[in-house]
Parts: C-alpha cells; structure tokens; sequence
C-alpha cells in the first residue's frame, strides 16, 4: 500500500487575491529574476566570446548550442522521476549553486587567457544537467506552491519576468561590451545564481516528498510520467509542435551570432541592441496572455499563437534581401517570436500543470522536456552541420520551413475549435489517471 503524495494548494487553502501577496512566491519570483537577468547576459556574452575572441567556426558554435540542451535528451527522463523523489526546493538551491561554480571557472579562464571551445562546451554540458534538474523542479514546484487556480498567474508573472529580462539584459549587454570584455559580464551571472540560490533559501513552505518505502524501480515512475504525455490526444499534438518548433528553432539560433556579425556586420553594442529590442514582444506577450485565453479561448491560443512562428522565422533571413536596415527586420522577427512564444507557454504549461496529478508533475515536466527539448542539441548540430555545408542564410530558410511544419500538429487538431481546455475531470480519452492510480505500481 502506497502513501497518496500530498496535493497542491487548492482554491479553499490558497488566498484569492493576487500571487503579489503570497511571501514564498516572491521569494521564489526573486529568485527566478535574478536567474533569468543573469543567463541573458550570458546568453550575449557567450557567443560573442565564442565568435570574436575564440574563433570558432560554424560546427563549433552548432555544438555548444547542442551542449547547452543535452541533457535533456540524455537525462531528461531520469530527471523527472529522481525530482519527484526529492525536495524541489533543494533541488532550485543545489543546481543554482553547481551553476554558479562552473561558470565562475569559466569567467576565471576567460580572464587569464586560457579559454578554449573544449572548455566551453564541457562547461555548457555540466550546467545543461543543472538546468535539466531545476527546470523540471522549477514547473513542479509552482502548482505546490501557488495552488491550481492561481497557476496562470503564477507562470504569466514569472513568464513576464523572464521577458523583464530578455528586453533588458541584452542592451545592457550591448552596451557593456564596448568597454568590458565578455568575461565580466558571464561573472554577473555568478552572481545571480548565487542570490538567486540565497533567495529561494528563504522559502517557508516546504512540500513533503513521497516516503522511501513507497518507492518503485525507477523505470517504473519513468513510464508512468511517458504513458502520462502519450497517452493525451491533446498534449500529443502539442508537444509534436513545440519539439518540431525546438529542432529548427535552436538550428538557426546556433549560426545568430555568426549571422548578425559576420553576414550583416552587425557589432556587438548593435547585436546586443536587436536582441533585447525583439524580446520586447516577450514582455507584451506575458502581459497580454491571460487577457488573450480569455478573449480567444484557452484552446484556440495555442494553434493561433503557433502559426505567427513561420513570419518570425521567416524575417530574420529576409534581412540580406529587402531594402531595409537589417536592425529592422532582425527586430520584428524577434518581437514577433518572441510574443508568440512567450503566449503559447503561457497557455500550454497552465494546461499540463492543472490536468496532471500532483504526484506525477515531475515525471509529467521531465517527460515533456525530454521530447520538447530533446531535439533541441539534435537542432544544435543540424544547425552546425547545414551552415557548414550550404551556408549561414540558406540554412536560416530551411529553418523557417521547419516552423510551418511545427504548426501542423496544432491547426489541423481540435484545439482550434475549443474555447476551453479540459479540466482532470473532463479530460479526453487517456484521461488523467488519479491520485491512486499514479502511485500504483503498473505490470
């Protein structure tokens, strides 16, 4: 006999008025924007100290891209079902802290001159397992936190604050660069991951994990969390759209920086301007997507929001053929891609999260990552492989042929005809199973 695991907050525990109010959540939204302020200013001065000062070709920067989202693939599985062993608060903590000590090895390394690409990519492995961890503990943790009816909120706020800092990063980023060097703007993001740890240290509630008897061979919890996501006609066809939308998406993000500042000769302060100018639509998004569900459906989003994946992927390359400033076309496809992205987590992350059990969140999150960001290294090295072979452009246009076929799971599906998703209790043909059935050991 199993011990049933204890279920989020509900509508009669959890406060009605804002997650504003709620002490753990800001601790734990502090959290998030120091994080998320931190790798955005990473996630510039990376490439830049890859490109610029390392050299590196086209195949080397399609494997530190695949780097970053390996273990998702590898270990994505796994994880899942070791979080939901664990207390996910620790797991935030630990993975916060692991990733502040690699990268502090690799600010170091920077500085003295010894930086190559094998350390990049072997620093990009280590901390693509920690994120792996957090992640998965990170969308687990927010319904045992927050409750289910305050789940959409809670991920459009840390949606809005992850967009806070995709606007603002970069163009501080931009900036930076032309007086700093790379290194010290990635040592701003030890620092985060430090106050970020030292933030989510401060968290009252502490959620009780299953008892050690209750344990079952992890392959077992392994494919309960897989049968979970299959076995959902709806999260089927939205879990083909994203990881499609992942492959080719992450392939023409692997050649952006050698795009923007090899191809269009773009300088840093002008790179790091057009990316924090085109995650503004990350930040209209995040506040528009809940006015949105309700005006357009909860279920039509998703298919609404997926199909304006194809001009934003489509821009970029346009960018060496209209008679515009590159800046201009580079912008619009980042604000378009980034609003829709930002409106299509929003909508399919509150779905999942509110139809699974809360006994399973973990296996649920690391199951949908492994197939969503699985493709995601695989993207990576295609990205490498086809700037290599046909060149940088042609191979952003073959990327945008990849976000038209994403969207076809999701148009060509039920979700454009329904206002509103399914609930646990109306869920369609392999309906969530209970409380009892997910800590049932399975044949």
């Amino acid at each position: 006999m199993t011990t049933p695991s204890p279920a989020p907050a509900t509508a009669e525990t959890a406060p009605r008025r804002s997650l504003i109010h709620h002490a753990d959540f800001r601790r734990l939204w502090t959290g998030d924007a120091l994080g998320q302020l931190g790798t955005q200013l990473t996630v510039i001065a990376l490439p830049v100290l890859a490109v610029d000062t390392l050299a590196a070709t086209e195949w080397e920067m399609g494997v530190l891209s695949a780097a970053e989202t390996l273990a998702f693939l590898v270990i994505g599985l796994p994880a899942g079902a070791w979080v939901d062993r664990m207390r996910k608060r620790n797991v935030l903590i630990n993975a916060d802290l692991v990733r502040a000590l690699v990268l502090g090895v690799v600010v170091v390394t920077a500085l003295t001159g010894h930086a190559s690409m094998p350390l990049l990519i072997g620093a990009a492995l280590v901390i693509s397992v920690c994120s792996t961890f957090f992640d998965v503990a990170h969308q687990s943790y927010v319904p045992w936190l927050v409750g289910l009816d305050h789940i959409v909120e809670g991920n459009s706020k840390l949606q809005s604050t992850q967009s806070v800092a995709m606007v603002v990063a970069p163009a501080i980023a931009g900036a930076l660069l032309r007086v700093v060097a790379a290194p010290v703007l990635m040592a701003v993001n030890v620092v985060t991951y430090l106050v970020s740890a030292l933030a989510v240290g401060r968290i009252r509630h502490r959620e009780q994990p299953p008892a050690p008897e209750t344990r079952r061979p992890l392959r077992v919890e392994i494919a309960e969390g897989v049968r979970f996501v299959v076995h959902q006609p709806l999260l089927r066809r939205i879990v083909a759209c994203t990881g499609i939308g992942n492959l080719f998406g992450t392939a023409a993000g692997a050649l952006s920086a050698i795009y923007a500042l090899r191809v269009l000769g773009l300088d840093t302060a002008a790179f790091g301007t057009v990316m924090s100018a085109g995650a503004i639509g990350g930040l209209v998004g995040a506040v528009a997507a809940d006015r949105l569900a309700r005006l357009v459906g909860e279920g039509r989003i998703i298919p609404l929001s997926a199909l304006l994946f194809v001009p934003a992927a489509a821009l970029p390359p346009l960018a060496v053929v209209v008679d515009l400033p590159a800046q201009v076309m580079l912008i619009a496809g980042g604000f378009l891609f980034s609003f829709s992205v930002v409106v299509y987590n929003v909508a399919q992350v509150s779905f999942r999260q509110r139809l699974c059990p809360p006994a399973l969140l973990g296996r649920m999150n690391a199951s949908v990552r492994f197939f969503v960001w699985g493709t995601m290294p695989l993207g990576g090295i295609l990205g490498g492989w086809l700037g290599t072979q046909i060149g940088v452009v042609p191979t952003l246009w073959v990327c945008a042929g990849g976000a038209l076929l994403s969207t076809i799971p999701v148009v060509f599906s039920p979700l454009l005809r329904m206002r509103d998703l399914p609930r646990p209790d109306d869920a369609p043909t392999g309906q969530a199973p209970t409380d009892e059935d997910a800590t049932t050991p399975t044949a």
